[in-house]
């Protein structure tokens, strides 16, 4: 028999739907707007479906927040999310209901944190971040996931204001809190900032250095609460090339010395997996772990 396991990152932008074979070699990839959750619920359905005979586990990366307390009574839903109609969307029943294999629920960056920690040999400490439309964090420790009655939101921790920032009165763009770094450094603020979409700002723009500064203190924050091997910047944001040497050098001024830490090319580093498939080759990583329960 031949095994395939499923993957789903399920996004506020889009979903992303794959299956892999043993070797977690991508088979059939898809991806599809997240629109309302029933029509695209439906539309992963209808994916998985065509392989249902050799599937034997799936895994779901979702935005969130969502319940990964397996005894809670909403267990597998993404609970108080901004992203319009998904509140209280019961995603891994609505999936599950239609298979017969075990599903694995986590965050999408839990995802992306375990495929980065499964390709980077000898390590087994990690924090991967999103820096795009939101920030999210997953961080591995010893091969396992942080998190206990649920998973972290790294995105919502309150930073330091940029004195460009003070000056202007602006408090980001995360409509739960003021001053949190995904409203300060998530895609949406450069906008908010300049009014000019991020990927057509000028390279040379102060701005970026106002959205390093806000990166580098979320590096600070991960090299002192978990120590790890690596620090993995993903998203659109970190895409540029300048960006992540503007972040190490934030990073080694507000560090200024405290803790030893790796040379910075190794250590504050963008994703080894090529086309943000991190999620993916995670997905079936933890597809295979929860088949072998």
């Amino acid at each position: 028999m031949t095994k395939l396991y499923g993957s789903v990152e399920a996004g506020g932008t889009k979903f992303v739907c794959a299956v892999g074979d043993e070797n977690f070699q991508v088979v059939e990839k898809v991806q599809f707007p997240t629109t309302t959750p029933y029509e695209t619920i439906e539309k992963t359905v209808a994916f998985f479906k065509r392989y249902e005979a050799d599937l034997v586990g799936v895994a779901i990366g979702s935005f969130g927040p969502i319940d990964i307390d397996e005894n809670s009574e909403t267990y597998g839903y993404i609970t108080k999310t901004p992203k319009p109609n998904w509140s209280n969307v019961d995603l891994v029943g609505l999936i599950a209901k239609d298979f017969k294999v075990p599903f694995y629920f986590t965050t999408d960056v839990n995802s992306s944190a375990f495929g980065e920690a499964m390709v980077r040999k000898g390590v087994d400490s990690l924090v991967y971040y999103t820096i795009g439309t939101g920030i999210g964090a997953g961080a591995i420790q010893r091969g396992e996931f942080i998190g206990g009655t649920g998973h972290t939101e790294a995105g919502h921790v309150y930073v330091a204001p940029h004195p460009h920032d003070i000056a202007h009165e602006f408090t980001g763009v995360c409509p739960f809190h003021k001053g949190c770094l995904e409203g300060m450094a998530a895609g949406p603020s450069l906008e908010a900032r300049t009014g000019i979409r991020g990927e057509l700002i000028e390279k040379n723009s102060d701005v970026w250095d106002v959205q390093a500064y806000y990166i580098a203190q979320a590096a600070v924050q991960a090299t002192l609460l978990y120590r790890p091997q690596v620090i993995v910047f993903g998203g659109g944001v970190m895409a540029q090339e300048h960006m992540l040497r503007r972040v190490r050098d934030k990073f080694a001024a507000l560090m200024n010395g405290y803790l030893p830490v790796p040379d910075l090319s190794d250590y504050i580093v963008t994703p080894a997996i090529a086309e943000n498939g991190s999620a993916t080759v995670g997905n079936f990583a933890l597809a295979k772990k929860v088949s072998e329960r």
